[in-house]
């Protein structure tokens, strides 16, 4: 069922605004009796059917309300280290259809892509709508999070993360051997292209960050989040 976000509680009979009703109506082509979800992050979903369409805008009324059980146990935040080109916009949209809580654009001394103040504002809201419309396609009970882009060493200081897991080409641990099944939270950290410094590798290190494997290939910074994210969620139990 298509799954739309909102700012309130719903209830009774709402009306959308002119961008999801513009959605619905002309992009999805839904009409009068279909039915939708509506959530706005508390945890619930609300049933929705359509009332009718006019002048431009969708009416609703709320059906039924019921817990949303598509979020995982454990809260990821992703540490990504900002990559060339639209890189990071495939690893918003895939990471956030597998359950990933919060994503910090990172900074790092191999990141080539360095947007000043105005083009980060602007990738910034460019990427909230990329997670917005996942979340939405992927049927999730909230949207993740898209941080402010931020340099490596601030964001290592600002993650209050008990369980750091650095994946790096260099070795490590196996992921089965540092997760544990009940872990609530954990802060996942991948270079841009071209991997972490050394001297980036022991800052994580140094802020009890543990130094993960994904296997013996070298992947791609966009294949690595997604591959780190899966193993994660299944060794959690959130793939059952």
């Amino acid at each position: 069922m298509q799954k739309l976000f909102i700012d309130f509680e719903p209830n009774g009979q709402i009306t959308l605004n002119e961008e999801q009703s513009r959605h619905i109506a002309k992009a999805l082509r839904m009409k009068k009796g279909d039915m939708l979800t509506l959530t706005n992050g508390d945890g619930n979903d609300y049933g929705c059917q359509i009332n009718g369409i006019s002048g431009g805008l969708v009416t609703l009324s709320v059906c039924y309300k019921q817990a949303n059980n598509s979020e995982p146990s454990v809260k990821v935040t992703l540490y990504q280290g900002v990559p060339k080109a639209s890189k990071l916009e495939d690893v918003i949209q895939k990471c956030t259809e597998l359950g990933i809580a919060a994503i910090c654009p990172t900074l790092t001394h191999r990141s080539v892509s360095r947007p000043d103040e105005k083009q980060a504002k602007k990738k910034g809201e460019r990427y909230k709508k990329i997670a917005l419309e996942a979340s939405q396609q992927s049927g999730r009970g909230i949207v993740p999070e898209i941080m402010d882009m931020t340099e490596l060493k601030k964001a290592v200081e600002n993650d209050e993360s008990k369980l750091k897991i650095l994946f790096y080409e260099g070795g490590g641990e196996s992921l089965k051997s540092i997760i544990p099944q009940d872990i609530k939270s954990v802060s996942v950290y991948i270079g841009p292209e071209g991997g972490f410094e050394e001297s980036e590798v022991e800052l994580i290190k140094s802020a009890g960050g543990k130094i993960a494997s994904l296997g013996p290939r070298i992947l791609r910074t966009q294949t690595a989040p997604v591959t780190a994210l899966s193993a994660i969620m299944l060794l959690t139990g959130n793939l059952e």
